[in-house]
């Protein structure tokens, strides 16, 4: 596997850091996976799956978002990612697809995305679903309801009392506290993402994850999630884009798989005609970084060649 980074400005002029991870030389290319990864994490955590797919001759890219990794410069700058940063983290999706495209025409261009990147790409294709070959999601959720409403509210004001960079140790606790309920006893307070123990410490141990994001982020967070199933807007996705779906069925982000089931019966009342799924039994969050990740990265791979 080769390995290259770089940076694009985007439309503040944000420069947005980039890895592209590419086969061997002389090895046929397939096609492209664009990664969109979650929140509180970086890119640089997918280069084992790049690894993976670069073998099998596919070319990969993932950006780290805007108030996030390589892009945040410095864990002073994590976990903000400025006005109306969920519509510019898509932007900036939408922008790294056009440079891929350009750089690989006629090959097609799949979109992974993993949870806060999952809801940024169920936002990216009620805008943008033709310049993708397919789109995939993991450890996603559907629609949460009043939920969303009670915290962008408490976000609004601990953001005018505040600040816009004040870390929210109370939306931290409101958005996760209760992720580990279901797990105990537990060892430390990320056992909700692996069963794989030597991920969650690489993930503990890493600074730029796991940060207490700010009030603004997830005020403009919660706004953007609440936006993106909203009727008029996912009317808009196409009808013939393939989506798979895969997650443990003990993740608590999508409610132990209740809410995925909302979305995709969602997907498939709006005509959408190739919508498949995978919940993987006693699985977590991270099923990329399970214990069962060489079973999950094949059924991907098998999906993927299927488009």
């Amino acid at each position: 596997m080769r390995t290259k980074t770089f940076t694009f400005c985007d439309g503040e002029n944000i420069e947005i850091f980039t890895y592209k991870w590419m086969p061997d030389e002389g090895k046929e290319i397939k096609g492209i996976i664009q990664i969109a990864h979650g929140m509180a994490e970086t890119a640089a955590r997918y280069e084992r799956f790049a690894e993976f797919f670069t073998n099998e001759g596919f070319i990969v890219y993932a950006n780290d978002h805007r108030g996030h990794g390589k892009t945040a410069k410095c864990l002073e700058n994590v976990g903000y990612i400025g006005q109306n940063g969920f519509y510019w983290m898509i932007e900036d999706m939408k922008q790294l697809n056009d440079i891929i495209k350009k750089e690989n025409p006629n090959l097609p261009v799949y979109l992974l995305g993993h949870s806060m990147g999952s809801l940024l790409a169920q936002g990216y294709i009620t805008k943008y679903g033709d310049s993708l070959g397919g789109v995939i999601l993991s450890g996603t959720a559907g629609k949460q309801g009043l939920l969303l409403d009670i915290g962008r509210f408490i976000a609004y004001i601990e953001m005018k009392i505040k600040g816009e960079r004040w870390q929210s140790k109370l939306l931290n606790k409101l958005s996760f506290g209760n992720y580990n309920k279901s797990f105990k006893p537990t060892k430390t307070e990320f056992d909700w993402l692996s069963r794989d123990e030597k991920e969650v410490e690489k993930y503990i141990n890493d600074p730029f994850c796991g940060t207490i994001f700010t009030s603004s982020f997830y005020y403009d967070f919660l706004r953007g999630f609440r936006s993106i199933h909203q009727k008029k807007n996912m009317a808009q996705i196409p009808k013939d884009l393939p989506i798979y779906i895969f997650s443990g069925d003990q993740d608590p982000v999508g409610n132990k798989c209740k809410t995925i089931k909302w979305l995709i019966e969602t997907y498939k009342r709006l005509g959408i005609k190739d919508v498949q799924y995978k919940f993987y039994k006693d699985g977590r969050h991270e099923m990329l970084n399970e214990i069962n990740r060489d079973e999950v990265m094949k059924d991907l791979l098998l999906w993927i060649k299927s488009h």
